[in-house]
């Protein structure tokens, strides 16, 4: 269903109005009550317009409607959809139409959406009031924080992550019509997105095969890559969410961390793989290091060495060089051979 905005006619005419017409009635009745008084049969004419009008008169006041800035109001009359009021300022429409909005009393962790009113919390994080609430819908923009879940990366590895989701409301007869609330549909469908994406990434670097449409490889992780994994997990809760009249702008990744059962594992892991990064950088430059002094030694002839003697040299250069502690030097007073 597509949004139509209605155009209604402005409230304050229509207020003067209203008000003007119920002090006449109430000044019917009091002017037909003393004609009666009077013998005078006009008087009933106009005392029975004064009671029908007191009586009816406060329908017309409920077709006044005020909208404030970044806000929708959905209405339909007898079941039909006959407009959405987007326009700040105060309205006038159809006193029988009805104000619809499912997603009223649902209040999820957003930023824009808490109310300090007294509500029954679920386990879904979703609280549902008691107390009335108001029918508009926001169109401001919000973001919505769902529960840390726990998901196996690319290669089986349960970790925990968290995202929030910048959202806003930019079709509203989508939002009320086309979902029963589209609040918790949202939420239902970050929660499906996120893990979707998570299983085609490695939680650290790795190379691993695109689920995508695309049939490459994707060399991202999701610890190294969070931002081409967050513009992933938004554009795939876009495509959940457009049926829903919901904009995706941004998501983000809140905690990631590997689960609390492998997460020492995954440390001994990081560190044996820091390690061994660290020694194989040393060793690269032990090796130019020894390189160096040997073609130095050999330009400026300062000592000539035979390949036994070059070799004994290149094994205490890597020694002092690689070692983890500081080497103690043995002084040769002789020969050198």
């Amino acid at each position: 269903m597509e949004e139509k905005i209605l155009k209604a006619k402005a409230g304050m005419p229509c207020l003067i109005l209203f008000i003007f017409l119920y002090l006449a009635a109430i000044a019917s009745i009091i002017f037909g009550g003393n004609l009666l008084s009077k013998q005078n049969n006009l008087g009933a004419v106009f005392l029975t317009i004064g009671i029908i009008w007191v009586s009816i008169g406060f329908v017309p006041f409920l077709g006044l409607k005020i909208i404030k800035p970044q806000e929708a109001l959905v209405l339909t009359l007898f079941g039909n959809y006959i407009g959405t009021l987007k326009e700040a300022g105060f309205f006038f429409v159809n006193p029988f139409a009805v104000a619809v909005n499912p997603a009223a009393k649902t209040r999820l962790g957003q930023s824009d959406d808490v109310s300090h009113i007294p509500s029954i919390k679920l386990e879904a994080g979703i609280n549902l009031q008691n107390n009335y609430v108001s029918k508009k819908i926001s169109l401001k923009v919000m973001t919505l924080n769902n529960k840390k879940q726990k998901i196996n990366d690319a290669l089986g590895n349960p970790i925990e992550i968290g995202i929030a989701v910048i959202w806003r409301v930019v079709d509203t007869a989508k939002a009320v019509f086309n979902v029963d609330n589209y609040k918790e549909y949202l939420s239902l469908q970050c929660d499906g997105a996120l893990r979707e994406v998570v299983r085609m990434y490695p939680y650290d670097i790795g190379l691993v095969e695109d689920n995508g449409a695309n049939g490459e490889a994707d060399e991202f992780s999701l610890r190294g890559s969070s931002k081409e994994v967050a513009q992933r997990i938004r554009e795939t809760i876009q495509a959940k969410v457009e049926n829903a009249g919901i904009e995706i702008l941004e998501a983000r990744i809140t905690h990631l961390a590997y689960a609390p059962e492998i997460a020492a594992a995954m440390l001994q892991r990081q560190q044996a793989r820091a390690i061994i990064d660290a020694r194989k950088m040393i060793v690269d430059g032990a090796v130019g290091m020894v390189e160096m002094a040997l073609e130095m030694l050999n330009e400026k002839q300062v000592v000539q060495l035979d390949e036994e003697r070059k070799a004994a040299m290149v094994s205490n250069l890597l020694v002092v060089l690689c070692g983890n502690r500081d080497a103690q030097p043995v002084i040769n007073s002789g020969s050198l051979y």
